[in-house]
């Protein structure tokens, strides 16, 4: 069960998670190859309004591809084990502070370690399967925003429950102001 999660001192909650990620991996044969690989860094719970919680699963960068091929199915499973809360899978990303006159830096910041990159791509992983095809920034009186973001509507079902959670956990981990929109078609 340890070997599901890469930290040193695995929390209870962690725990729990990897031993459904074992669960999952015997009962089904068609997923058994594709879950053995996989491994977690860590698990968070973050409260989402209306009493409800939501799992936050960190995964390594180099296995979010793996994560992508099963997502939908383990997020379905892990969801029935879990039923009060909405499961979310995100990358363990890093952020470098900005080089200033002082630090000692002698690589340039790549690009994926920005503050702004890394808050694009948790929202990205957020929201995977579904695609993002617009974002708005909404400038509130009082120097406050709030960012408008448009999914795709063809993956309605699999993400409308789950919007709220979505923007609580964003807001938790980067401390900004979302809304998520589904765009309604007119024919």
């Amino acid at each position: 069960m340890s070997n599901k999660v890469l930290s040193q001192s695995p929390s209870e909650l962690e725990l729990q998670v990897a031993q459904a990620f074992i669960d999952l991996e015997n009962s089904s044969a068609e997923m058994k190859s594709e879950l053995r690989p996989l491994q977690f860094k860590s698990v968070r719970e973050i409260e989402v309004a209306g009493g409800k919680k939501a799992l936050t699963v960190f995964v390594p960068v180099p296995s979010l591809a793996a994560y992508h091929k099963v997502q939908t199915k383990l997020t379905r499973e892990l969801e029935k084990k879990f039923p009060d809360r909405h499961v979310i899978f995100l990358a363990e990303r890093r952020i470098l502070p900005k080089p200033s006159r002082t630090s000692r830096q002698l690589q340039k910041r790549p690009r994926s370690r920005t503050l702004t990159s890394v808050h694009d791509k948790i929202l990205e992983d957020m929201v995977f399967p579904t695609e993002i095809i617009g974002k708005r920034v909404r400038y509130l009186t009082g120097g406050n925003k709030i960012q408008k973001v448009l999914l795709n509507s063809k993956d309605v079902q699999q993400v409308d429950y789950k919007l709220e959670s979505f923007q609580s956990v964003y807001s938790k981990l980067t401390g900004k102001q979302i809304v998520f929109e589904l765009p309604t078609e007119t024919h």
